[in-house]
């Protein structure tokens, strides 16, 4: 990924005070795409769509050395839409990420809103980053993707093995329960293997809302690559005070296909183990990415998911969430091409 940055020479504002060298750097994704979705129960259509492999960003972060080993860091990156210009993340200026935080030989400890650990295991995990019309986030759940108000510790790796916490204040008054979420992950690499398993736990309550309803997710999986192939595997439970328990298994492969060719295949069985137990569907997705340079790629891929009686997912993308007329136990599918551009 080209990056532009920016060294800015601080100048002292009193003799003798010696200031440390900050970089910033500078960045985006622009993608956008032709998508066709389609269900039984109505609802296709042709659309401009914006974000589908990976979605829209500007950016900004840097560090700079406070000496000893130790940086203080930030981060902040805005959302938007591409064919219309419009901010996403609820209009939020920064809403994709924004915090501060200090690194060193410790690890790196950040407060602001950041990214959930599940989220980040997920998203390694699936052989389509949880973008294109094949993402495994159609049918897993991939938490609240970003927490606010949070606390994240990222430990060093140490003989492969690395950990993520993080802690988001519900910030309600008078319980400090209502509205937090916490989680962690952990992962290890070895050679072709890579393993992570990830636990979350939202509490949904808020101030005006009185009777919480908690939401437990447990992922783990990994990749293993042999030759120009990975396999990708994950297995995760989803279980609120509700009553809903869902187990969901995802079984892909990426491969290397010709010169800048790389070929993306999955498929995602989700049960549904609550009382009713009609709310199964399987999702089949096959993709192909065609990398022009190193920021600059091609793409497509198409989605189909099979909704049992109550279910009604539907196939969306990296910022879609797909067609809203899909109807319970209808069939949803997606079609797309496009092209994304790193700078």
């Amino acid at each position: 990924m080209k990056r532009i940055s920016i060294v800015l020479a601080t100048a002292g504002a009193f003799a003798g005070v010696a200031h440390a060298q900050t970089s910033v750097t500078v960045y985006g994704i622009l993608d956008a795409g032709i998508t066709r979705e389609t269900g039984d129960a109505g609802g296709n259509v042709w659309k401009m769509a914006t974000g589908v492999q990976s979605g829209n960003r500007l950016g900004f972060k840097g560090a700079e050395d406070l000496g000893g080993g130790l940086k203080a860091n930030f981060q902040v990156e805005s959302g938007f839409d591409l064919d219309t210009g419009t901010l996403r993340q609820g209009g939020s200026l920064f809403g994709r990420q924004s915090w501060v935080g200090l690194s060193g030989g410790f690890g790196a400890v950040s407060l602001g809103r950041q990214y959930n650990p599940l989220f980040v295991a997920l998203d390694a995990i699936d052989p389509f980053s949880t973008g294109l019309t094949g993402a495994t986030t159609n049918l897993m759940n991939p938490s609240s993707v970003r927490t606010n108000n949070s606390i994240a510790y990222y430990s060093p790796v140490i003989g492969g093995f690395g950990a993520n916490f993080l802690y988001g204040l519900g910030e309600v008054t008078g319980d400090p329960s209502r509205a937090r979420t916490y989680g962690v992950s952990l992962g290890y690499t070895y050679g072709p293997l890579t393993l992570a398993a990830a636990y979350d736990n939202a509490n949904n309550g808020s101030a005006t809302t009185p009777l919480t309803n908690t939401t437990k997710l447990s992922l783990v999986g990994g990749t293993y690559k042999f030759g120009p192939a990975t396999l990708h595997l994950a297995y995760e439970r989803e279980k609120d005070d509700a009553g809903t328990d869902f187990r969901d298994v995802m079984v892909g492969l990426s491969a290397a296909a010709g010169a800048g060719g790389n070929v993306l295949a999955s498929f995602v069985d989700k049960r549904d183990k609550s009382a009713a137990g009609d709310r199964n569907a399987k999702q089949y997705a096959i993709g192909y990415i065609y990398a022009m340079s190193k920021r600059s790629n091609l793409y497509t891929s198409y989605g189909r998911i099979r909704n049992s009686s109550a279910a009604a997912f539907t196939v969306g993308d990296a910022s879609s969430g797909g067609s809203s007329n899909q109807a319970p136990g209808a069939t949803s599918s997606g079609f797309t091409v496009g092209m994304r551009h790193i700078f």
